[in-house]
């Protein structure tokens, strides 16, 4: 997990099931991550994996990603569709300092310039996007 760096506040903005984070929760107890989803079902059923792993570092909360204030995350994770990424490009520069990391898999970041593009050995050959908030 050296790329994510010193992060210790995390964010996935919609993190549907919650693996993502709990792949990365058992990477570094020192994380702290903070899972948003607005669909019940997926919620849930995150929570009950959380807690069947011993999760302690992972919350899932209920919410609305548009609305979710990201100004005391060290690094956002996005797993979404373009145009969730569109509108998540201006909440960014409006709420995020200096230093916050945001990686998204598959789908870039419009106006953002990624900072490491990486292609996975995966059959699809799939982007994950690297960026970094500078003034």
């Amino acid at each position: 997990m050296k790329r994510i760096g010193k992060a210790r506040n995390i964010v996935e903005a919609g993190s549907g099931w919650g693996t993502l984070a709990l792949h990365l929760s058992g990477q570094d107890v020192n994380f702290r991550i903070t899972g948003i989803e607005n669909s019940l079902i997926p919620l849930w059923v995150s929570r009950l994996f959380a807690r069947l792993n011993s999760a302690d570092n992972v919350t899932f909360i209920r919410g609305d990603l548009y609305a979710y204030s990201y100004k005391q995350a060290d690094v956002i994770l996005c797993y979404l569709y373009p145009s969730a990424m569109k509108r998540l490009s201006s909440i960014f520069r409006e709420q995020l300092v200096p230093g916050t990391k945001i990686i998204s898999i598959c789908f870039a970041l419009p106006g953002w310039e990624p900072r490491e593009v990486i292609t996975c050995r995966d059959m699809y050959r799939t982007k994950v996007y690297i960026y970094e908030v500078v003034l």
